[in-house]
């Protein structure tokens, strides 16, 4: 699959020259070492894409010809993730892996047992992996938000999971409908969610679930979750 860079102002007639001139054409040419005849990717990050071929290499810059442009559409059901914070290292790593996963919308939740803190670089962080994963649409980083914020979130969605290992309830049978336009799911602290946030989240709409035998660190459930829920309402 091709290199991907993001830019602001996309160009998208064939056969249009353009100077590639930001950060990542920077990048391109003094990390990668792209050169005259290398054929790549640009994205304006929101499903807009043109297939491009560098002519000529400056100090910091590519001039490139447009060879074909197009759009991606966005999947029929909209990813919202609330993720609790853990601590910075783990943050990033959260941030990354559910890009990486497809989401949509990545909400970093102050939970009572949150331990983390909400960095201006999560934008950065999902942008970068959004260029790893060779997605076309950059996943929205929200403001932190609230219990009651997130609360007033499940009453708007389609669908709401939170997982909680004090259930019995597989996650399998806590979908019981394909059609969701708006799904939002729900992790935990390291410490866990309280049983005030839980009971809040159910009295708010959200299903509670199981996922699966092993409890896994709150950095690494999100992918997890968005994997075996995108496969279960065939979004995958």
């Amino acid at each position: 699959m091709l290199t991907l860079f993001f830019v602001d102002n996309l160009p998208t007639t064939v056969g249009q020259i353009y100077e590639f001139e930001n950060e990542d054409a920077n990048h391109a040419v003094r990390v990668l070492r792209m050169k005259a005849g290398d054929i790549f990717m640009l994205s304006d990050g929101q499903g807009s894409w043109s297939q491009v071929k560098a002519f000529a290499v400056k100090k910091k810059s590519l001039e490139v010809e447009v060879m074909a442009s197009g759009f991606q559409e966005a999947l029929p059901t909209t990813i919202t993730v609330a993720q609790a914070l853990p601590k910075s290292d783990r943050a990033k790593e959260a941030i990354e892996l559910l890009t990486e996963a497809g989401v949509d919308r990545i909400v970093p939740w102050q939970a009572s047992r949150s331990i983390g803190k909400v960095s201006e670089k999560f934008s950065i962080t999902a942008r970068e992996a959004s260029k790893q994963s060779r997605r076309l649409r950059i996943p929205n980083v929200t403001d932190i938000a609230t219990t009651e914020q997130i609360c007033e979130a499940i009453k708007l969605s389609d669908l709401a999971i939170v997982f909680h290992e004090s259930t019995t309830t597989k996650l399998s049978d806590a979908i019981s409908s394909h059609n969701v336009a708006n799904l939002l799911i729900i992790i935990g602290p390291e410490g866990g969610i309280t049983p005030t946030e839980l009971d809040q989240f159910v009295e708010a709409g959200a299903k509670v679930a199981l996922m699966g035998r092993p409890i896994l660190r709150s950095a690494h459930a999100g992918i997890a979750a968005v994997a075996a829920i995108s496969a279960l309402l065939k979004v995958w």
